[in-house]
């Protein structure tokens, strides 16, 4: 009895050490990361109620205690660019040490998929650059995706790119922008650069936005937020959609005839398969709607003895929606949806001498399967396969004909939508919140995208996500970069064949009316700047891959933003003059002589006519048949080709609508 006694009263004693929780950082706070220089320097976390945490920097300690909930903070004095160092947190239960920490200049770069498109993706646009990267003065943060539909975290999930160097292989799936971004700010700088980049693919601005910032003027998106904070409902409706999906994948292998007739093989004759025209749409279609299910097409090409069983590299452009592709009946390469380019690697002995045939399985859920024009259809060889321009011997260029059959008729897959990436406010509880007040030189906000189909209150919503995060950082003045939409053809309906023919006349233009509340709200706000794109976007492409380019504008603006330094932007219009039926528009910036196109003037009743117009020095007269111009506008067009106003520094003029 005596020896249970003193077992029981040695287990209480010990009782509270087992309850002692591990000191923890956020996620943010690793080895290799960079701090922000010249502020403040905020370092967080979380430990037991009242435990000491103390930090050693740079020779020096800081103390703390843990509050009643055991969270910590301290802010290290300001310090200037260098490194590298090492820093220890420590507190009764866990020592914890950091090194390779850098001083420099952290920009959040945020958004949706013109942020995510990846190294790998422009890869071709800059081959050499990308395989020269090696620079351990700049660092790239990945945040994992994820949304929260209930409240704010307190951080991050565990991410693979945490705080890395930029080589080609850390690089290789991290932003393009961030990275080329980063390199271009160390080498005008000099010091150090840490980018962080938090974005998702197709969300729109509401999901970054507090709930407290929407709840006065939008109480409806709070509210459809709510719908879907019962987890069981969401999750039993994603197991519905997966299995939907999974059936309906079932069923397509099961009633396509390509399956069971192995379509994909050399050896099947498809003599008596119809010849279609690549470009036409004729093929995906059965009367008069896009075929749901599976489609078959085959081309045939001749090896020569030169080229026969080495390695190559084909390029099948961009197709709608997935594809799985096959050559000499061995897949080589499958895709899942639209967007990214279809690059698939041939391995060396795969390609004999003579025939080979390369079969295309359309697997389509929705719209009408096709391939995007504008984009390269070709077989490449040699070591410079990768690149945007392989050498012309190396080269094979794929016939715009090919062999059809049908596959498997299909009804369209049932789902629910429960993208709760989409949805008002849970991406700014799970990923933006955590992240402050982690010390930044500026934000590069690229988005707007998914906002075009009702751009009216998207000024609005960036005002509040600005004010929101600056609140959050606790930084009125926090820079913002916001990055202005690249011309892109917005009559692209998703699932339906690109229309080739450049819009001339005047139109309505959501992307173009998006485009302007960017620049108002970045006019209007003096720690704000505006990167124009609109000569560097793909009439067919939503992604433009000239990254690097977008880069260095974004960095002209922080150049100007930040740094204060005297750097022209794209022009703007900074005086209006109506003499007459002639309007005369003074920029701030000499520009480039000559005609300018893509220029409308309207009267009273708002209907825009194309106008005549001429630049020379600062000034852009414009002349049309409307007695008294009330309004105008320039590149007013998702698409706007011909738009060609610029400064001296080469530039393009912004896209506006103004009152005269």
């Amino acid at each position: 009895m005596r020896h249970r006694i003193l077992f029981w009263m040695l287990a209480l004693c010990l009782f509270p050490l087992t309850l002692q929780a591990q000191m923890t950082l956020p996620q943010l706070f690793q080895s290799g990361m960079v701090l922000q220089r010249g502020k403040p320097i905020p370092v967080w976390g979380k430990a037991n109620a009242g435990e000491q945490v103390t930090i050693t920097f740079r020779k020096k300690q800081y103390v703390t205690t843990a509050d009643a909930d055991g969270h910590w903070h301290i802010n290290l004095p300001e310090q200037k660019a260098g490194g590298p160092y090492t820093m220890k947190i420590e507190s009764a239960s866990t020592q914890i040490e950091l090194t390779d920490l850098l001083i420099g200049d952290v920009w959040l770069c945020s958004g949706q998929s013109n942020i995510d498109v990846t190294i790998e993706r422009v890869y071709p646009q800059y081959t050499d650059e990308i395989d020269g990267f090696n620079n351990s003065q700049v660092r790239l943060f990945r945040v994992q995706n994820e949304t929260n539909t209930h409240c704010t975290q307190d951080d991050i999930r565990p991410t693979s790119i945490n705080w890395k160097p930029v080589t080609k292989q850390n690089a290789w799936s991290f932003s393009a922008v961030g990275t080329f971004l980063g390199l271009r700010m160390q080498r005008e700088t000099g010091v150090p650069q840490g980018i962080i980049v938090n974005s998702w693919g197709g969300t729109p601005i509401e999901a970054w936005i507090s709930a407290d910032s929407l709840q006065l003027d939008y109480p409806l998106l709070v509210e459809r937020t709510k719908l879907y904070q019962s987890d069981d409902y969401v999750k039993a409706q994603q197991q519905a959609n997966q299995l939907a999906d999974q059936r309906w994948n079932e069923l397509l292998d099961a009633n396509d005839p390509g399956i069971q007739q192995h379509f994909a093989e050399l050896s099947y004759d498809d003599s008596a398969w119809q010849t279609v025209e690549q470009f036409s749409t004729d093929w995906a279609k059965k009367n008069g709607r896009g075929i749901v299910g599976s489609i078959w097409l085959r081309q045939h090409i001749t090896i020569d003895k030169t080229h026969a069983g080495k390695p190559a590299r084909l390029l099948l452009g961009t197709l709608f929606d997935a594809d799985r592709t096959f050559l000499n009946g061995k897949e080589i390469g499958r895709t899942y949806y639209q967007y990214p380019p279809r690059r698939y690697d041939i391995p060396e002995g795969m390609l004999r001498e003579g025939d080979n045939v390369i079969t295309i399985r359309f697997i389509n859920k929705y719209g009408i399967a096709h391939f995007i024009p504008e984009k390269p259809y070709l077989l490449a060889f040699g070591d410079d396969r990768m690149s945007q321009n392989p050498m012309p011997q190396d080269v094979l260029p794929l016939s715009t004909q090919w062999r059809h059959h049908a596959g498997a008729d299909m009804p369209p897959c049932p789902s629910g939508d429960v993208s709760l990436q989409n949805l008002p406010t849970t991406l700014y509880n799970a990923v933006v919140h955590p992240l402050a007040p982690y010390g930044l030189a500026g934000v590069v906000w690229y988005q707007g995208e998914s906002n075009t189909g009702n751009p009216a209150p998207y000024g609005d919503y960036l005002q509040k996500l600005m004010g929101n995060w600056r609140t959050l950082w606790n930084e009125p003045q926090l820079p913002f970069v916001i990055v202005q939409l690249a011309n892109h053809d917005g009559r692209q309906q998703t699932g339906s064949p690109t229309p080739l023919t450049p819009q001339t006349e005047p139109t309505n233009s959501g992307w173009a009316a998006l485009r302007e509340q960017q620049h108002r709200v970045a006019g209007n706000d003096p720690n704000a700047a505006l990167a124009c794109l609109i000569d560097l976007g793909e009439t067919v492409d939503i992604h433009p891959l000239r990254k690097k380019e977008a880069a260095e504008r974004i960095g002209r603006c922080l150049d100007q933003l930040v740094f204060h330094k005297k750097v022209l932007l794209s022009p703007e219009v900074v005086k209006a003059e109506v003499m007459g039926s002639t309007v005369v528009l003074t920029f701030d910036q000499p520009l480039l002589s000559g005609e300018i196109l893509c220029v409308e003037l309207a009267g009273k009743d708002y209907r825009f006519q194309n106008a005549k117009a001429t630049a020379e020095g600062t000034k852009l007269t414009i002349s049309s048949d409307i007695p008294v111009p009330l309004h105008v506008r320039y590149a007013w067009k998702d698409n706007p080709l011909r738009a060609n106003l610029r400064g001296i520094n080469g530039l393009p003029a912004v896209p506006f609508e103004r009152k005269l």
